[in-house]
Order: structure tokens, then C-alpha cells, then sequence
């Protein structure tokens, strides 16, 4: 069983996509969780601090959509040149 030239990249793409939807959902959930423990606080040292350390919810929402435009480049262009 032979494998088209066209499958592999519109795997890949797929791939990127299902990871970006993954980091862009990770990002919102993030940010909502920082906002939320915001308020449940005595003091403000995560706010102020930005101790302990998170990854960005703004980045991972951006680099989750980089990820799903580049997914979707490479599986167009495997699926055109099938």
C-alpha cells in the first residue's frame, strides 16, 4: 500500500490546526482563570509580580491561530497538488 504524495501534508495541516485550536483554547482559558483568581485574592502579588509564572494567554491565542493559518496553508497546498 502505497501513500499519496497529497496525504502527508494534509495530515500535517491537520495537525497544526487541531494543535492551534488546542493552544487558542488553552489561551482563553488561561486568561479567564487569571482574571477569576483575581478576585478571590487578599493580596494582589500574582497581579503585581507576575509570580508565579504563567504562559501569556495573549500569546498562546496568537500563536494558536498562527497554527491553524499555517495548518491550513499546508493542507490547501497538499490538497492542490493531489
Amino acid at each position: 500500500m502505497e501513500i499519496q504524495g497529497w496525504v502527508v501534508p494534509v495530515i500535517i495541516g491537520g495537525a497544526f490546526i487541531i494543535l492551534g485550536l488546542a493552544a487558542w483554547l488553552w489561551g482563553k482559558r488561561e486568561e479567564r482563570n487569571y482574571y477569576d483568581a483575581l478576585t478571590t485574592r487578599e493580596d494582589l502579588r500574582e497581579f503585581f509580580s507576575r509570580w508565579p509564572g504563567r504562559p501569556e494567554p495573549g500569546a498562546l491565542k496568537l500563536g494558536g491561530w498562527i497554527a491553524v493559518a499555517v495548518g491550513a496553508v499546508i493542507a490547501l497546498v497538499g490538497g492542490i497538488l493531489g
